[in-house]
């Protein structure tokens, strides 16, 4: 696993990269934009705060910024299993209209950095009014799976992340 971090955080030095860093969930893989993730870390707990979603663990404290955690298995309404030792957190840099706020993610294992062109990226089957996929960016072949990209942006709705927002401000 400290390889893909490593080799992860190598990556954020390259602007235009066109890189998502993978991850399991529940099976699946997952990716995001290389350039918005701004740190990996090991689960080490969150502290809780009454009357958020479900799917918010906490806050954890990361150098003086007060980041909130979102478990992506509840979010996605996916089956909740222990956190195990590959269990980690993806810190991301998360663009809301004019602002950009800090958010990490809790997934199952971080996978791989893959190289991805645009054209590659094909859009995500339409559900209709039944399902949200606004926020899945497209889908991506890398070797013989299938990788979800997401659109860190539009993970949580507006009225999902004013809560979170204020609980960053300190309010």
């Amino acid at each position: 696993m400290e390889d893909i971090i490593a080799g992860a955080h190598a990556a954020l030095t390259q602007p235009g990269s066109g890189q998502i860093l993978t991850f399991l969930l529940a099976g699946e893989e997952y990716g995001v934009e290389i350039l918005r993730v701004q740190e990996i870390r090991g689960w080490d707990g969150a502290t809780q705060i009454p009357n958020l979603p479900i799917y918010v663990k906490g806050v954890i404290n990361l150098r003086g910024i007060i980041v909130p955690i979102v478990d992506l298995r509840r979010r996605f309404n996916l089956e909740s299993v222990p956190y195990g030792p590959k269990t980690v957190v993806i810190v991301m840099k998360v663009e809301g209209g004019a602002k950009s706020w800090t958010l990490g993610i809790v997934v199952d294992a971080v996978s791989d950095v893959v190289q991805v062109a645009e054209a590659q990226m094909k859009p995500p089957p339409d559900f209709g009014a039944a399902a949200r996929t606004d926020f899945v960016r497209g889908l991506v072949t890398s070797g013989e799976k299938l990788v979800i990209a997401l659109d860190i942006d539009r993970l949580l709705s507006p009225s999902e992340m004013t809560p979170l927002k204020e609980l960053r401000a300190g309010h």
